[in-house]
């Protein structure tokens, strides 16, 4: 099943899917992250209701609100390779705050502070249960499932301190969706899927999701070790290789760029880059 969160005349809906019928059912949900807390995903398998045709489709952010973002970084061997680090005992986290997120077609905003905005196609893995110090069975079962994530990030200020947060939390810059994947569609909670970013059309990374150092059950039992995790609660499982920092000399995206972050199975975002944040400070 395809879930995904639209925006209508009447506010944000979450929505099922069709591809057979490239159409979109509209639910009773504001978004697929209520859907989830409310826990109708079976339901919404059989839900009829009004359908938008796919080509009309306005994807807002998967989750609207999640209660939580947590990232990986470091978690696959050749993008680590790159980065010039050894390879990790534990997994690397860091967090990212909801306003960072946009839709699957939205413009991604460069902010004008930065001179190093870089890409990083990934796995989202989006629960489905709340779940505290899940064993590799309840890890499993949380998984509600998965969408395609880009953390774009400024590298100037990740790499200001030791501590990346400041490189990764920049406002209507990480573009969510276009879906939910339940995992019986990409076989499993542990999915091998193709993984790839192009800017302007040219392919700048390329993997495959079976590489994760640390997969999806992994990162729910890891995390759900320190903090209990919630419906709708989103975890970015890190970049393969190929960001625009580790080139020589390195590549950084530009306003009229075009970034497509896409996932066989989960669908692409595509989203164009755009200048940000002079409007703001002359208000």
């Amino acid at each position: 099943m395809k879930l995904a969160t639209l925006r209508t005349a009447g506010g944000t809906r979450a929505a099922r899917i069709d591809e057979a019928a490239k159409q979109a059912v509209l639910l009773g949900a504001t978004d697929v992250g209520a859907l989830l807390a409310a826990g109708d995903l079976r339901a919404a398998a059989s839900a009829g209701g009004e359908t938008v045709p796919l080509k009309e489709v306005d994807y807002a952010p998967l989750v609207a609100q999640p209660g939580k973002i947590l990232c990986i970084g470091l978690n696959y061997r050749n993008h680590i390779l790159e980065m010039g680090r050894d390879l990790p005992e534990y997994p690397t986290v860091f967090s990212k705050f909801a306003d960072t997120l946009i839709g699957a077609s939205d413009d991604i905003r460069r902010p004008v502070e930065t001179e190093e905005f870089d890409w990083e196609c990934e796995l989202a893995i989006v629960l489905g249960s709340t779940v505290r110090r899940a064993d590799e069975a309840a890890a499993a079962a949380a998984i509600a499932g998965f969408a395609v994530l880009n953390d774009i990030t400024c590298r100037d200020w990740q790499f200001r301190t030791r501590e990346w947060l400041q490189g990764k939390n920049w406002e209507a810059t990480t573009p969510l969706g276009p879906w939910l994947v339940t995992p019986d569609e990409v076989g499993g909670p542990r999915p091998a899927l193709a993984i790839r970013t192009l800017v302007d059309g040219e392919v700048r990374q390329e993997d495959n999701t079976g590489d994760l150092l640390f997969d999806p059950v992994a990162l729910v039992a890891y995390l759900s070790t320190m903090i209990t995790l919630r419906p709708g609660d989103v975890i970015a499982s890190g970049t393969p290789g190929g960001v625009g920092h580790a080139r020589k000399p390195p590549v950084y995206l530009q306003p009229g760029q075009r970034v497509v972050t896409e996932i066989d199975g989960l669908g692409r975002c595509d989203n164009l880059v755009v200048a940000d944040g002079a409007s703001e400070a002359a208000a």
